[in-house]
């Protein structure tokens, strides 16, 4: 007889059409998973790792599972086989209660006791079985005991001893010893199935959770070693960053204390070498006001003042490039440069000088001379070198300044007839040392010039060389590129 929804009284048929089967499977299925979920949990605690946490959760779920069918099966065989033997029902009951013990050892945090209860009383019950001449088909459940045990097992000893156990268990009481009073195949074909099926089951669940755990764990590492060679490059780059920082603040403050040292020595030079011309100009003055000097008498004290004067000159145009070079604002900006026009201009302007010492200046040029330089820069560097060659040039004595071309690059050289520089001299000046020296004249000078024309030849891709024997005069000389040809 058939039935249809139809057939059904009103109310019924309306709470079967408002009754969602797939809202009911889905919240089965979520029920379900949760639960199995909250089992996997038990005894987990935070300071396990994350492959411990999951090994435990499966060996927590294996025993769940071996919990319902200890349990089911002893029921089963009652409500079957009235004449099922007591001693074999309760010694059937066994495995039921040992997983609940393994279970709730694990809940306690007793991890060791729980897995040495599992494989040791799970073995030696079954061979207790076996052994009162019962045969219930579960023989298997020895290559179960040895394949988990070298899942789970990580003392070597207690692994090899639970292999050993299981295996020759199984050798002895399935093969060897054979003669069993009591067979289950005979006695309950049902429940013998039962047993010999789920111990399959449980082999294959048991391979199944040892793949998946090892698949699991591969990728978890494959993740974690991805994560930590972002790490790792990360870090890598912010040593990167780090390095090039405390390289950078080192160099600026090996740059900011030499510069320190620097102006210490300069504003040290500088503080002794102003005060001579200042001070001559004072007394020139107060003398000329106290003591009603003559017109004689005041001409022949101003050369000394103007010779003084003339060298404070120098010096503040130095400190003022010096400044200007600290600070960065001096951007080079090369040119063609006609170097025998430049030197014939410094010449010129340092004529009074060298009258004054009665010193003769010798040019030597060669006529195409062309440099590539900054013209500023360079009409320093001259400027400062003739006027240290006069300085220190005795009276009626000669220099001579010219120029020596090649491939690449003009050499520009100043010889005199002077002192020349001692050997703790040269070495200062190598050092960039500032320092004072008077000329041959008395004439004053502080060492700034000779470091600014080693800062600027650098600037403009030549360098100086220094020449000098005490008593037998001294050649500074200096090289720069060539100016590039055009037609």
């Amino acid at each position: 007889m058939e039935y249809s929804v139809k057939h059904l009284p009103r109310q019924l048929h309306g709470k079967i059409k408002s009754f969602d089967v797939n809202g009911f499977l889905i919240t089965v299925k979520q029920r379900t998973l949760t639960f199995l979920q909250q089992i996997r949990s038990f005894g987990v605690i935070d300071t396990l790792d994350e492959y411990e946490k999951r090994k435990l959760g499966i060996f927590n779920q294996l025993n769940f599972f071996q919990l319902i069918t200890g349990i089911i099966i002893p029921i089963s065989i009652l409500f079957q086989n009235q004449k099922f033997p007591a001693s074999a029902w309760l010694t059937a009951c066994i495995p039921a209660f040992i997983s609940a013990v393994v279970i709730i050892l694990n809940a306690y945090q007793k991890y060791q006791f729980a897995l040495l209860c599992y494989f040791i009383f799970y073995p030696v019950f079954t061979c207790f079985i076996y052994m009162n001449g019962m045969n219930l088909g579960i023989e298997l459940s020895f290559v179960l005991y040895g394949i988990l045990s070298v899942f789970f097992l990580q003392d070597i000893g207690y692994m090899l001893f639970a292999v050993g156990l299981s295996m020759i268990s199984y050798f002895i009481l399935s093969i060897v010893w054979k003669s069993y009073p009591y067979q289950l195949q005979s006695a309950n074909p049902f429940a013998y199935l039962v047993n010999e099926g789920l111990a399959i089951l449980y082999i294959f669940y048991g391979l199944y959770l040892v793949k998946k755990e090892n698949t699991d764990s591969q990728f978890s590492i494959l993740a974690k070693n991805r994560e930590l060679h972002k790490k790792n490059l990360e870090i890598e780059k912010q040593k990167s960053v780090i390095s090039e920082k405390a390289t950078l603040l080192e160099t600026q403050a090996a740059a900011l204390e030499e510069l320190n040292a620097v102006k210490t020595k300069l504003f040290s030079v500088v503080s002794h070498d102003m005060k001579a011309p200042v001070y001559a100009l004072r007394n020139l003055f107060r003398n000329a006001n106290e003591n009603n000097l003559s017109g004689s008498e005041l001409k022949e004290m101003i050369p000394e003042v103007v010779n003084d004067l003339d060298s404070m000159t120098a010096l503040m145009e130095n400190l003022l490039q010096w400044a200007k070079c600290q600070m960065q604002t001096n951007t080079v900006r090369p040119q063609k440069l006609d170097i025998s026009q430049m030197i014939s201009d410094v010449v010129q302007l340092l004529h009074s000088q060298s009258g004054a010492k009665q010193i003769r200046i010798e040019k030597k040029t060669e006529l195409s001379s062309y440099v590539y330089a900054d013209k500023d820069m360079i009409n320093l560097v001259i400027r400062n070198l003739l006027s240290n060659a006069i300085k220190f040039t005795p009276a009626g004595g000669r220099i001579i300044i010219g120029t020596h071309g090649s491939q690449d690059h003009a050499e520009i050289y100043i010889k005199d007839s002077g002192i020349g520089i001692s050997r703790y001299e040269m070495e200062k000046i190598n050092q960039n040392n500032y320092y004072t020296s008077k000329g041959t004249s008395n004439e004053t000078g502080t060492g700034i010039g000779l470091m600014l024309c080693k800062e600027f030849l650098v600037k403009n891709h030549g360098h100086m060389m220094i020449e000098s024997e005490p008593g037998h005069g001294s050649t500074f000389s200096f090289t720069l590129p060539l100016a590039p040809e055009t037609d």
